[in-house]
């Protein structure tokens, strides 16, 4: 903390502004992905083995969800389900059609004995399209295990954001 009381009060603005530029800076790019990608989260982390093989604890998964392409067995969606805060990555095992166009899917993980009706909502049997956040279109093998040490030990969590925040405050440009 020495440079921080050797600084005058100039760079200590600068320092503070260079920090808000970062924070913003990367609320924009979140916010643009949103927009590209047509998915309310364009990223999200695996939070259990539910998926295994095909996707384990801490993958990071890329979504898209454009409303205009068909949802089909055998895809990996993400989806909400009411009730619940966390969203659930699993598979499309049957897709039921209906004649006037509305399409219900099942869903259940690699992983798991049985289907997810378990999971939805008391008395639903089927998901819709509002349900879905996005489809995986893409992933980073275990880059997520951060997030979730982070939620896992939350002093950890507060930790590395202060040390992250005092060194962008401290560090001086050449």
């Amino acid at each position: 903390f020495g440079d921080l009381r050797r600084m005058n009060k100039r760079q200590l603005y600068y320092q503070v502004l260079n920090f808000a530029m970062i924070v913003s800076s990367a609320l924009m790019i979140w916010k643009g992905l949103i927009v590209i990608t047509g998915s309310e989260s364009p990223i999200v982390v695996v939070l259990s083995g539910s998926m295994e093989p095909a996707f384990h604890r801490g993958d990071l998964l890329f979504l898209t969800n454009f409303h205009d392409d068909p949802i089909r067995a055998g895809e990996i969606v993400v989806f909400k389900v009411e009730g619940r805060d966390i969203p659930i990555v699993h598979r499309v095992i049957k897709i039921h059609e209906k004649e006037n166009g509305n399409i219900k899917f099942l869903t259940k993980g690699d992983n798991n004995e049985v289907d997810d009706r378990g999971l939805y909502k008391e008395g639903q049997n089927w998901l819709e399209k509002k349900d879905v956040v996005g489809r995986a279109r893409g992933f980073l093998p275990y880059v997520g295990m951060v997030t979730i040490i982070m939620n896992d030990y939350p002093k950890f969590k507060y930790a590395l954001l202060a040390v992250m925040g005092a060194y962008v405050l401290l560090k001086r440009e050449s």
